[in-house]
């Protein structure tokens, strides 16, 4: 029998309301809150799973 590299991957997900004068300013601001711990994302974030082959090739 051959040996395959099957990953699995899920997927959490939480979208954040924040408040800031541009796109940029937002993005950096929810990256920050993230870094420092004020944002953490558990179960009730869940998502999805993905369920696929590694390739042999790339290594993904």
């Amino acid at each position: 029998m051959k040996k395959f590299c099957i990953e699995v991957t899920e997927v959490l997900r939480r979208s954040v309301e924040v408040e800031a004068d541009s796109v940029a300013e937002a993005l950096r601001r929810v990256r920050q809150a993230y870094r420092n711990g004020q944002i953490v994302l558990d179960a009730s974030d869940y998502d999805r799973t993905e369920i696929g082959a590694k390739d042999e090739k790339t290594g993904r």
